[in-house]
């Protein structure tokens, strides 16, 4: 038998399939198609730098709302202990005999500096935000101010603050202790505060 050089037995008119083709042809995406697959594609990565930049914005503005607030109001644990200091004081000079000038010299002079330590210790309060509130003669405040009893007095407008009995204190304009007070009761009533509306 001859040897044919269609080694498969394959008869001569049937087309041989060639190695390089291997089914249809991809097709090719238009250059539109691209220019707006890219587009899209940068206009999501826009978008999410966008996002990106927004939430490290706010995320600062926390932080930096948080420094703030912590550099305000950080002290007011220590504050609130300080306080009882003051308070001490306060009460060994209320404490004091009406007359200084019979006392021995010597005891004056305790008393005086005393009253200076109680000056020097509401002033560096006061230094770091932390001032009085001042109550005696101001109509109740149940925002800063604590009934603890009722007083008749016919002479001043009920509701009015006629007693201190512990003094109340702010911490940069925030209540850090309400003062403790006597409100008169049996006087006029007092008349409505006038609106500021203009």
């Amino acid at each position: 038998m001859a040897s044919d050089s269609t080694a498969g037995g394959a008869p001569d008119d049937m087309p041989v399939a060639s190695s390089d083709s291997t089914g249809p042809e991809p097709t090719l995406e238009t250059p539109q198609r691209v220019i707006e697959g890219l587009q899209s594609e940068n206009a999501e990565l826009q978008d999410k730098h966008l996002r990106a930049v927004a939430e490290s914005q706010n995320i600062r503005r926390r932080a930096q709302q948080d420094i703030e607030k912590e550099r305000k109001f950080g002290i007011e644990r220590f504050a609130r202990d300080v306080l009882s200091v003051a308070d001490n004081l306060g009460r060994a000079l209320s404490a004091l005999p009406a007359d200084l000038a019979a006392l021995d010299p010597a005891l004056r002079n305790v008393i005086t500096g005393v009253q200076a330590t109680e000056r020097e210790l509401l002033s560096v309060m006061e230094r770091y935000g932390v001032s009085r509130i001042e109550a005696k003669g101001k109509p109740f405040n149940a925002e800063f101010h604590q009934a603890m009893m009722e007083i008749e007095d016919s002479s001043v407008p009920a509701g009015t603050v006629v007693q201190e009995l512990i003094p109340g204190y702010l911490l940069a304009g925030r209540l850090l202790r309400a003062a403790m007070v006597g409100i008169s009761k049996g006087g006029p009533q007092r008349a409505p505060e006038a609106s500021n509306d203009a």
